[in-house]
């Protein structure tokens, strides 16, 4: 293992090698871990049908949607020595509301929520849909011996990934305000369910938010549980939502019911979604939010949780320069970070300039992991 010196940075001795033509061994002391995951979102397919083998471009680790997975993709990973972690869409609700009306999450007007952009929430207290998500997770870990399981849209009924986010109070179904008013002790008055509301934001707001956080809480200790019981040694992951914690009035926490506190206690590895152009933001942003969250969580190397954040390279709201994709993906390894992963495979196969990016990155991270 390398010591460390002060004032010098894993993300700037990095780039210092990318900017070299020769790299040489790096100096006795760092400031911090070479990263252990070098990673891609997305089936490697688009990858494969090129030709390209994963660890030729320093590849170790792809996440992909669980629906996608089959025994052929897990059988070439491990035969390249790839890692493999399943995104599980927790609580996205599309398809299941349709069907299962009683899951519709419900706004402080009484009324179902409406999709937010592309995503639809669903009632995270609802029975049927807890036991619909939970014996969909038994099926996927019993089926393929995966390295992880990473949740994903796991908040309340939102959309945070847009400049400018849309934001809904909820979920205030019979479901909810039943469990809140049981678990918190709190008789709520009589009305309608938009009187009820309106009466839960007015004077009992702060339990409000403290119960629905615990709501999300309970998601991921019932995954970690299941996951414990099938796969013991498979890590739990969360895709979340990057804002800090007074952005857009405290709702990360307030609104989509994401307390980071509570959350570390549980999870593994927290993958913060620093998508710089759907979240209107510059490339720089990546960096700094990294370093804010390893600052905030006071994650110390070499410990759980984690932290491997998922980087943008899908030219999505306009195209993602190789400058600009570089910089995300080095700044993706800032701060504790000890990992990194791009959205999306296909958008990095498809573009030649890109899969140079990521096989310069990789290969130089590569390298310095093997002088631990």
């Amino acid at each position: 293992m390398i010591n460390r010196i002060p004032l010098c940075s894993f993300y700037a001795f990095t780039l210092l090698l990318l900017t070299c033509n020769t790299v040489e061994k790096p100096p006795a002391t760092s400031a911090h871990q070479p990263p252990e995951i070098r990673g891609i979102y997305g089936s490697p397919t688009p990858l494969w049908k090129k030709g390209i083998q994963l660890r030729d471009i320093g590849v170790n680790a792809i996440f992909v949607h669980s629906g996608s997975i089959r025994p052929e993709m897990m059988q070439r990973a491990r035969s390249e020595g790839v890692k493999v972690f399943a995104e599980f869409a927790t609580l996205n609700g599309k398809n299941y509301v349709q069907e299962h009306p009683e899951a519709w999450a419900i706004d402080e007007k009484g009324q179902r929520v409406e999709a937010a952009s592309w995503f639809m929430g669903v009632c995270p207290t609802e029975p049927g849909f807890r036991q619909h998500r939970f014996d969909q997770l038994r099926d996927l870990l019993t089926t393929f011996d995966l390295d992880g399981v990473w949740m994903d849209y796991v908040h309340w009924h939102a959309q945070f990934e847009e400049a400018e986010p849309i934001l809904f109070e909820t979920c205030f179904c019979d479901h909810c305000l039943h469990r809140f008013s049981d678990d918190q002790r709190i008789e709520i008055p009589p009305g309608t369910t938009a009187e009820k509301a309106k009466w839960i934001l007015n004077e009992v707001a702060p339990k409000w938010r403290d119960w629905r956080c615990q709501i999300i809480l309970e998601w991921a200790t019932e995954m970690k549980k299941i996951v414990g019981e099938i796969r013991p040694q498979a890590l739990l992951g969360l895709y979340h939502c990057p804002w800090t914690d007074d952005e857009f009035n405290g709702a990360r926490r307030d609104i989509l019911g994401l307390d980071y506190d509570l959350l570390k206690e549980t999870i593994d590895v927290f993958s913060p979604m620093v998508y710089h152009q759907r979240s209107g933001r510059q490339p720089d942003w990546v960096e700094e939010n990294i370093a804010w969250f390893c600052d905030r969580l006071a994650i110390q190397e070499g410990t759980f949780p984690k932290v491997w954040p998922i980087v943008q390279a899908h030219d999505s709201p306009t195209v993602v320069s190789e400058q600009d994709f570089q910089k995300v993906l080095l700044g993706g390894l800032a701060g504790c970070s000890s990992g990194v992963m791009m959205f999306t495979t296909r958008a990095v196969a498809e573009s030649e300039a890109k899969l140079g990016v990521v096989k310069s990155v990789y290969e130089q991270v590569g390298k310095l992991e093997s002088y631990r």
